[in-house]
Formats: C-alpha cells, structure tokens, sequence
C-alpha cells in the first residue's frame, strides 16, 4: 500500500493498533520503542531503529570541494575521474576540503564518494526527480531513493521531506522526491507548516481540538460500521474500507495524544524562525525540525532540501546573493572570489549537518548513540557543477547505518565513466537499500552509453 509522507502509514499504524490492544491506548505509539527495548534487552542488534537523512543542496558540489589534503583531483576532458581502478584513501591524515570543514569532527565517519556517473540524469541545471531516482531529469519516472528507504524503514511519519525553496517565502515544492512514477512527494518549505505537522500537539489549546476530533473520528467510524451492516455484502466492502480509514486517523489522533509528553520535550524551540523568511533561518528551522522528529522517533527518513529544482536555486540576500543563480555563473558574495562565495554557501550547509550529527551522537541508543545507527547523506541537485556534465557525482556519506556500511574515514574514486569497474550513482543507492534490510539486486534506470557494464548493481566496497 502507499502512502504519503507527513501522514502516518496506514499499514504501520493498524498493525501496531492490533499488537497494542491488549496493553492499552499508549501502546499504539509506543509500540515501536517498547519492541526495540525488548530486542536490545534479548540481545538482538536488529531492535535498533536505522534510520536516513539526506540533504539535497541545489546550484552543483563541485568534485574539487570534497577532495581532501594531499590528494589532486585528475579530471578527464567529460569532467570525470581518469583512472580505470579504485583508488581508495584514509582520511586520518588529511584535511577535508574548506567546504566540508565543519564536519572536521565527523572525519572518522565520513566516506567520500568520487567517480559515480549520473549521465542518466543529465539536464542543464538541476537534475530534478532525477537526482533521487537515477533517471531521466525531464519527468517522474518511479520511486527516488528517499522514498524507497522510508518504506524499508517504517515509522508512524514514513517520510518527513523538508527543505527551503526558491525563496524564504514559498510554502510547499514537489521538486525532488517521488513515491511512483508521476507521483511526486511534497517537500514542505514553511518551518511553521512543518512544526504543526509535525509537533502540533503540543501547541495550545491542543488538548481540546484532539478531543474534538477524537469525538468526531470515533463516530465516523461508528456510524460507517452500522451502514456497511445494513448493506448487501456486494456493496458492503467500500464502507468497510471507509470505516478502516476512520480508524487509521482515529489511530494516529490517539497515539499523538498518548506521545505528547516525548513530542513536547523534544519540539524545538524555534522561536522567530518559526516564521521567517529569511532564507538561512528557514534552514536552520527545518534542520532543528527534522532532527527533533528523528530524536522524538517520529520518522526514520528525512529529505532536506535547499533550492526548488529545474533552474530555481535559492537566494540568501542577507548574505547579499540575491539569486543563487548568479554564483552558478562566475558571481560573487560581499567581494568573495567565486570559489570562496560557494564555499561559504556549502558551509551554511556542512555546519547544519554538523549540529544535527551533534545532537544525534548526545542520544544514547544501543551500545552507543542514535548517530551510530545513522546515516547522513549530502549532495547536490545538480551533480557536480551548475551545469552540471555528471560524469563524476560528488556525494558524502555520514555514518554507517548501524554498522551496515563499512566504516568512515575514506576517500573513495571509482574508476572512469566508461571503465569496466565504473559504476554510478544507481548502485549507491541500490547498496543503501541493501543495508537497510531491503534486498535489492538493482536501483534506478541504466545509461544506454554504459551497455557494456552492469549497472546500479549494490556496491561492496560499501557494504559491510
């Protein structure tokens, strides 16, 4: 079956509404975290909850810029890496790039991935749906990675998409993420939409309007049931799906109210970014939004997005970019070079996440912390450039995902679009769906100019 994120999984919720009925109405919720604290006690490590975030930057992250100390990126005339081999570096005694630097504490976390083609995807500027879905950039033509992990990794909110628009101002895109072919997901762009989305039980007056609706629900589905009855068993099976779907909302009313004392002590604080539209505050709102639904074990898949898709990038004109656009085309911030005016945009970026994987790390889960069971991935939209040529899609992972991906610390480089042993990002995504527990022999579209290599193949020098 499936659903839309922001909206409690129908499946998720009735089954865990089934288990819960002999343990009382706060079971429902709660059923999830009593489950995983059963399995951590028995000594089971598959109770604890894996969980994705992936941070989706418009305008390019050019190769250069997460190519670490002592290492010269050898770029081919496409724009690719020009070796046929893996090469394959330890970070230990490198210096990340100056755009990655605020995640200089995370370095022993970190894989940096060089040489993974997205020709597939190609486009002028941004690759759209393409980026997540390892295909074609002109339409939505299936589900995207973000998507296909948060049905492998349930939660009450399967998929919590937020992001920043082409301006502080715009409420809601569907520019990135995808359910199914011509299904796009919607990202929410408005900090104050995501936290009563999100948190809304713990604004006031609260109490009373669950109770209304409760009342309402519980009649609804009253009333349903007592119709569907007096029906010919032919025409009786559409109320029932009617009085299921009464009970699933009833469901998710019910378990928001039994979570409100978790979701209120972990609700940010967001104060004047709740409602701002000052672009680099509605960032950090929605970054303190997402990693307070991630803690308060709302979701287990975030997409963060910052830009809107096709050639709409985004603008901070408190840093005086008044259209991100312009970077993409030899522009400046405040009498920066170019190099330096990306540099400082990527940052803005990299420190977010840094804070994030903070947070995360200070919340003990297992044998260690929710960011050992974590995995952070940051990239760009739009490949390796403004104009993107894709031949070599820079992308940063952070974390392991509980131990399911080798260890961080590396620089990795595929070999050459073209090479025998060149791969693209399909199989990095396909190899994160195999180590969230979803078998997955293949992921995304193949690139017709690759016939001769396998493609989006799981890769093992990722998996553990």
């Amino acid at each position: 079956m499936s659903f839309s994120p922001l909206q409690p999984n129908p499946d998720w919720v009735r089954r865990d509404v089934l288990k819960g009925l002999s343990l009382g109405a706060g079971a429902t919720l709660l059923a999830p975290l009593i489950q995983q604290a059963v399995a951590l006690a028995e000594g089971k490590s598959d109770g604890v909850q894996r969980r994705v975030v992936f941070v989706v930057q418009s305008n390019g992250l050019r190769p250069s810029f997460i190519t670490p100390s002592g290492h010269e990126w050898k770029e081919s005339r496409e724009g690719g890496t020009t070796g046929g081999e893996l090469v394959e570096l330890s970070l230990r005694d490198r210096a990340l790039p100056a755009a990655l630097e605020p995640l200089t504490p995370l370095k022993d976390r970190i894989t940096l991935l060089q040489g993974l083609s997205g020709r597939i995807a190609y486009s002028d500027h941004s690759a759209n749906h393409g980026a997540l879905g390892c295909y074609s950039a002109r339409g939505v033509h299936g589900q995207t990675i973000d998507s296909a992990l948060a049905a492998a990794l349930p939660a009450v909110f399967p998929h919590v998409l937020l992001g920043l628009g082409a301006n502080g101002s715009e409420a809601i895109n569907y520019a990135h993420s995808a359910l199914a072919a011509n299904k796009p997901l919607p990202t929410i762009c408005s900090p104050s939409l995501a936290f009563r989305s999100l948190f809304g039980s713990v604004d006031g007056g609260g109490k009373a309007e669950f109770d209304r609706q409760t009342n309402l629900l519980d009649f609804l589905a009253d009333d349903v049931k007592r119709s569907a009855a007096a029906l010919p068993a032919s025409e009786r099976g559409k109320l029932e799906s009617y009085a299921e779907a009464f009970e699933s909302l009833y469901a998710r009313q019910r378990e928001i109210a039994d979570l409100q004392g978790i979701i209120r002590r972990h609700a940010p604080d967001l104060g004047e970014k709740r409602t701002t539209t000052t672009s680099s505050l509605v960032l950090e709102a929605q970054f303190e939004i997402a990693t307070a639904a991630l803690i308060a074990g709302l979701t287990n898949v975030v997409t963060l997005t910052s830009g809107s898709g096709h050639q709409r990038f985004g603008q901070y004109p408190e840093l005086g970019a008044a259209d991100l656009h312009n970077l993409g085309h030899g522009g400046s911030i405040a009498g920066k070079t170019n190099e330096e005016s990306f540099i400082v945009i990527h940052q803005i970026h990299t420190r977010l996440i840094a804070e994030m994987a903070q947070k995360l790390s200070n919340i003990p889960e297992g044998n260690g912390s929710m960011l050992d069971n974590t995995l952070i991935v940051f990239m760009s939209d739009s490949g390796d450039g403004h104009h993107p040529r894709l031949y070599s899609w820079p992308i940063v992972l952070i974390g392991d995902l509980g131990g399911r991906l080798k260890r961080g610390g590396r620089y990795l480089e595929f070999p050459a679009y073209g090479q025998n042993k060149h791969a693209t990002i399909g199989s990095l995504y396909a190899t994160l769906l195999q180590a969230a527990g979803q078998s997955c022999d293949k992921f995304g579209h193949d690139d017709i100019k690759l016939s001769d290599i396998r493609q989006g193949e799981p890769l093992q020098d990722l998996l553990a």
